[in-house]
């Protein structure tokens, strides 16, 4: 699977953009503040329907338009299908697949895979448990999107639950209205718990398939580790039932919404759930160590920090290539964050891929092993470098 052309139509920084791509490695080369992150941007952004750089889609939309269009060629098994996302602030995004309409736009989700490398990688290992829930429901809408429709019922279940619990948090005991909204409490409970076991037994089984691949990547990525160094584990905001099923972790849910219910109101926030979980990321102390783990966020040094993004990153392009496609992956301004050593180690693991979409300062940033098309960005302009194409 590879993009063969991407158009953009105020994107960014471009009114309007045109580039044709291939297999292979592609680098667009230019100055800090000239566009080439845009680019990839705009691909990835129709792998995810977000961006990996901000949370909403406004910063998207060109200065003075009021929407945007990304347009893809996609090329899968040989077969071509256009995929196309019109970007509406405050309004519905709206998408077509070979110019036909769909009711949806999350139905884009997976036609499309991307994994991408950031200097913003490194929130997985030193940003809050949100940067790591948010990197396993990325991943998992990937996989299976029918997961978004999931996350998007859950985080609206959530946004109705707590308002009820500020409003029966605030109102006087034994009042009409705080009776009135704990009884409709009980219905949003069930909610919680029904759309948060999904969420719950999707991540718990995602870092368990993760788990292996992780550690292969770090012992790859970390000079003189193990496999056994880098470990992933999920911490939910409650104890486990025995049996992981989704109706015990129903059963498991509402109890512990029942048994924390005046904390609660109290704070007028749910306090249970998986917007409350986190992903731990531990490190042993290379061969031959004691059996002990010490937390990766505070603990680890730049370079372990480093490395252990990295391993993040590279495992769910590892586990995304196990479901039987090569994702397009994206490397972001990553090698000017890495140490020569590093560069040369990324480079060489992902030399192979299908396609890989590289963005640099300067052409000296981009190793040896990942020569191919060349395009300079330069004052909204992206022109071919290489004497090809």
């Amino acid at each position: 699977m590879y993009v063969s052309h991407l158009s953009l139509h105020d994107f960014r920084s471009y009114a309007s953009a045109d580039v044709a791509l291939e297999p292979g490695v592609t680098a667009f080369i230019g100055r800090n503040g000239q566009g080439k992150t845009n680019l990839v941007e705009a691909i990835d952004y129709l792998s995810r329907l977000t961006s990996h750089r901000v949370a909403t889609d406004a910063p998207l939309i060109r200065a003075g338009a009021e929407q945007a269009v990304v347009r893809a060629a996609v090329v899968r098994d040989g077969r071509t299908a256009t995929l196309e996302i019109e970007l509406n602030p405050g309004r519905t995004n709206r998408a077509r697949i070979n110019k036909s309409p769909l009711p949806r736009a999350r139905e884009l989700l997976g036609l499309v895979r991307t994994v991408v490398f950031s200097p913003e990688d490194l929130t997985l290992v030193k940003g809050d448990p949100s940067d790591r829930r948010r990197f396993l429901d990325d991943l998992l809408v990937l996989r299976t999107p029918r997961l978004a429709g999931v996350r998007a019922d859950y985080d609206r279940v959530l946004r109705q639950r707590n308002t009820l619990l500020k409003t029966a948090g605030h109102a006087r005991r034994g009042s009409s209205s705080q009776e009135g909204a704990l009884a409709t409490l009980g219905v949003w409970d069930a909610h919680l718990a029904r759309t948060g076991a999904e969420l719950l037994a999707e991540r718990i089984a995602l870092v368990d398939q993760l788990r292996p691949y992780v550690g292969k990547a770090y012992e790859t990525v970390a000079r003189g580790a193990s496999r056994d160094d880098a470990e992933i584990t999920y911490k939910p905001s409650f104890e486990l039932p025995p049996s992981l099923d989704r109706v015990s972790l129903t059963e498991a849910l509402l109890e512990e919404v029942e048994r924390r219910r005046k904390d609660e109101l109290d704070r007028g926030v749910s306090l249970v759930g998986p917007h409350r979980d986190e992903l731990l990321l531990t490190l042993g102390n290379g061969p031959g160590d004691s059996g002990t783990r010490l937390p990766v966020k505070g603990y680890a040094s730049h370079g372990e920090s480093w490395s252990f993004a990295l391993a993040l990153r590279l495992a769910s392009y590892d586990l995304l290539r196990s479901d039987g496609d090569d994702p397009i992956l994206i490397l972001d301004d990553v090698f000017a964050e890495l140490d020569t050593e590093r560069r040369a180690q990324l480079a060489d693991l992902v030399a192979g891929a299908e396609q890989v979409l590289v963005t640099a300062a300067v052409a000296a940033d981009v190793p040896a092993a990942l020569a191919g098309a060349r395009f300079e960005v330069a004052g909204g302009q992206v022109r071919r470098t290489d004497g090809a194409g």
